[in-house]
């Protein structure tokens, strides 16, 4: 447990004070949004607002999930949700699997998610590992959920962050088996999500037919988990991680490869940086844009306030695209005629 607290530890200077973004783009720049010089709307009108796993979220924006499991990350998951209960967000945790212990849950250190008392109307996302979720029983897995007060369980797919670890995980066997049963085993809806290296269409398609409704694509063009990994590993590791840093899918065009599979919920997460970029991911089909390193970013400069005035910006700009695109809500906006660049026109009309 000490290894992982000290994991958690290493991820947070390196997401704050590293280089740890990838050298591509999300390809959200190639995404042009048609201009309304008629919106035919007023301000106070525009309504982005949605209801997600049965509650109400005052604008389609996820606190993306990032830490816990030691006393540090306590102090920030309190803070993130006080963030997000004041701003009507939804919140992702981090990897619970530093609750476990030996099969149980270790309340010492489940204390540091344990947030629903400070957020106690917004959404919550639980999170576990899909390697984890393999080898953990349902009862468990349920018990993480409950234990937190979930709405939702993510379960979350990294095989290139592990790959980098020395010490990180190499058997990804038994992972459409393990959501199968988790899908019939466990009473909150099942978010699959990527840790920044996207979903591709084949995988989408499966995870469509396994009966997935809820996936984040968490794509490329954010912070690099690889490159998180890379600065911590040395040898034949960190020459791995140097030459996979940019690995993986941009956000963008993951949500056209997701797209075809009519999911229920699709989260666009993975570098995105303003109001126009949520925008923009919502027009390509997602119903909710995450944030997490500039979020946490925010708040380590200027605390729950920074943080705060951060996330009020991102919404005033989704806002302003809206009405820069005639779209009174987020259906509407979904709807919106969009232009795409020549790279992300490659991701929508693949050749095989």
């Amino acid at each position: 447990m000490a290894d992982i607290s000290s994991r958690k530890n290493d991820h947070l200077d390196l997401a704050l004070h590293s280089d740890v973004g990838f050298r591509r783009t999300t390809l959200f720049e190639e995404v042009e949004l048609v201009h309304c010089s008629m919106p035919e709307l007023s301000w106070d009108e525009l309504d982005p607002s949605l209801e997600l796993f049965g509650r109400k979220l005052r604008a389609p924006i996820l606190i993306a999930a990032m830490t816990g499991g030691n006393e540090r990350a306590r102090i920030i998951n309190e803070k993130l949700a006080l963030v997000a209960e004041k701003g009507g967000y939804a919140l992702g945790l981090g990897s619970q699997r530093a609750m476990v212990r030996e099969g149980f849950i270790n309340e010492s250190v489940a204390e540091s998610y344990a947030l629903r008392s400070i957020a106690p109307t917004i959404p919550i996302f639980a999170n576990i590992g899909i390697v984890q979720a393999a080898k953990m029983p349902s009862e468990l897995i349920q018990s993480l959920v409950s234990h937190v007060g979930a709405d939702a369980l993510c379960v979350h797919l990294n095989p290139a962050q592990e790959l980098i670890q020395p010490d990180g995980d190499r058997d990804f066997r038994g992972g459409y088996q393990a959501l199968a049963r988790l899908l019939g085993e466990v009473g909150v809806p099942l978010i699959v999500k990527e840790t920044g290296n996207g979903l591709s269409r084949q995988v989408a398609e499966q995870l469509r037919a396994q009966g997935v409704l809820h996936v984040d694509v968490s794509g490329a063009g954010g912070t690099t988990w690889v490159g998180v990994e890379t600065h911590r590993a040395s040898g034949t590791h960190k020459q791995s991680g140097e030459l996979f840093w940019d690995w993986g899918i941009p956000t963008a065009a993951s949500l056209l490869e997701v797209k075809p599979s009519q999911f229920r919920t699709v989260i666009a997460t993975g570098g995105l940086k303003s109001g126009l970029d949520a925008a923009r991911a919502i027009a390509l089909g997602a119903r909710l844009a995450g944030f997490a390193r500039p979020v946490l970013q925010e708040l380590d400069r200027g605390g729950v306030e920074g943080a705060l005035t951060f996330l009020s910006q991102i919404e005033r700009d989704l806002k302003m695209a809206m009405m820069l695109t005639g779209s009174k809500n987020l259906a509407a906006l979904g709807r919106a005629r969009r232009l795409l660049g020549p790279k992300l026109r490659a991701w929508s009309n693949p050749s095989e």
